[in-house]
């Protein structure tokens, strides 16, 4: 038996770190609009007076590819002005070109900073969406805005929304309508901005697959219809490029980028960095997606389909593991899994912690980041184990979330079945 001198001691040690991190939060929660205000500030310092700050890669993709359009020539378009190793081509649907062309007749400074503003604001709105679905109700407690603005806080910071606001990049925008989507009470309006947030990007179809486990046949039939609709529109007003891309270029990996450059943290390219070769779509690829899979529909049936906010989670990251490019800015889903796991229904649980702790390093460290100062090239697959397995933190964090949730609902299920109370889970 352990000694009672040195049990007691390691009590009141961790009950000190226990107050003292209450403490942390408190402070933190308290002056939850002060630290967002002044993140937003620095990240405009670091946009307007940092060498690079204004570089937008994607952002220029985005405005003067979708200008090629007035000379039908949207998909022979090339950005290479700060990335000569990787001329960048419009890789999105045609659709997405008729959405981005009036930013063309803005100047680009203007669009630039105004992304950077709404891009934030949809993070907070993003945020602000996953909190409902937690806790089921729209209304704010002084409390739980708190947490609202201390998490878009730290999303700011994240790597995904980091790079994002770097490049200027669309992700937060369309995770932002995928949340606004599910959290709609009318069929027509969840399977219509799905639709064309998958106008604009193929990824967000995956939520197609929430709406079959939520048993939303009218939304999920109605997201396939109004993305067909964008389909219909771009052969109609674009038909050259909208024929090129849906015959041509569509599924086309190679064209979207490197596969195997330690950014894409998808199956795909977790795998091709550790054999040393792209794997493509072939009998491993397809080994892993069947795995993701299993593991997947598990963690779902264990949550059960009264979780949307977890069951949402679920398949994003499942959307992410199986997509063939899963760049580090495309995980904006990272936050509203952190808020699920810590804010959810298994967030006093230890093992939760220790999951969220893992991914919260990885996000703010930005792992994806480091390595890429190691790699010799982003065309070069091959690399040492060390880096290779380092560069599968993705991939191993979103098995790591699978399991763990398959084993904390069924032992959470068992303990409330032995237990006269019902648990009344974490504070919101």
């Amino acid at each position: 038996m352990p000694d009672r001198n040195t049990v007691a001691p390691r009590r009141a040690d961790a009950a000190r770190v226990t107050r003292a991190f209450g403490s942390l939060l408190r402070w933190a929660l308290r002056r939850a609009p002060i630290l967002l205000a002044v993140s937003v500030v620095l990240r405009l310092a670091w946009t307007l007076l940092s060498p690079n700050g204004m570089n937008f890669v994607d952002l220029h993709v985005y405005v003067d590819g979708s200008a090629s359009l007035l000379d039908s020539d949207l998909y022979s378009y090339t950005y290479a002005e700060v990335t000569p190793d990787f001329p960048l081509p419009f890789t999105y649907p045609p659709f997405a070109a008729l959405v981005f062309l009036p930013l063309h007749f803005l100047p680009f400074a203007v669009v630039a900073v105004a992304w950077q503003l709404a891009t934030i604001a949809a993070l907070y709105a993003v945020v602000r969406m996953t909190f409902t679905l937690l806790t089921g109700s729209a209304v704010l407690t002084p409390r739980r805005h708190g947490f609202v603005l201390l998490w878009t806080t730290v999303g700011v910071w994240s790597e995904p929304v980091r790079t994002t606001l770097d490049y200027g990049q669309v992700n937060v925008f369309l995770v932002a309508l995928v949340m606004a989507a599910v959290s709609s009470p009318r069929w027509w309006v969840a399977g219509g901005l799905v639709g064309l947030a998958a106008g604009v990007k193929l990824t967000p179809a995956v939520t197609g697959l929430y709406f079959l486990a939520r048993r939303q046949w009218k939304a999920a039939a109605f997201s396939a219809l109004t993305f067909a609709g964008t389909v219909a529109v771009s052969f109609l007003l674009i038909g050259s490029e909208a024929r090129q891309y849906f015959t041509t270029l569509f599924g086309d990996a190679d064209r979207i980028g490197p596969v195997g450059s330690v950014w894409n943290q998808s199956l795909r390219g977790t795998i091709s960095r550790i054999l040393g070769y792209d794997v493509e779509t072939g009998p491993i690829w397809i080994a892993s997606v069947l795995v993701a899979a299993a593991l997947a529909f598990a963690a779902w049936r264990a949550i059960g389909r009264d979780d949307a906010l977890g069951t949402l989670v679920i398949v994003q990251l499942f959307g992410l593991l199986v997509s063939p490019i899963s760049w580090s800015h495309h995980w904006v889903w990272l936050v509203p899994m952190a808020i699920w796991l810590l804010h959810g229904p298994y967030g006093r649980m230890l093992g939760t912690r220790v999951v969220a702790g893992f991914w919260l390093v990885s996000m703010l460290v930005g792992v994806p980041w480091v390595l890429s100062a190691f790699q010799e090239s982003i065309w070069v697959i091959p690399r040492p184990a060390i880096l290779a397995w380092l560069g599968a933190v993705d991939v191993i964090g979103v098995v790591a979330v699978l399991l763990w949730v398959i084993y904390a609902a069924r032992v959470t299920r068992g303990s409330a079945s032995r237990s006269p109370r019902p648990d009344p889970g974490p504070v919101r």
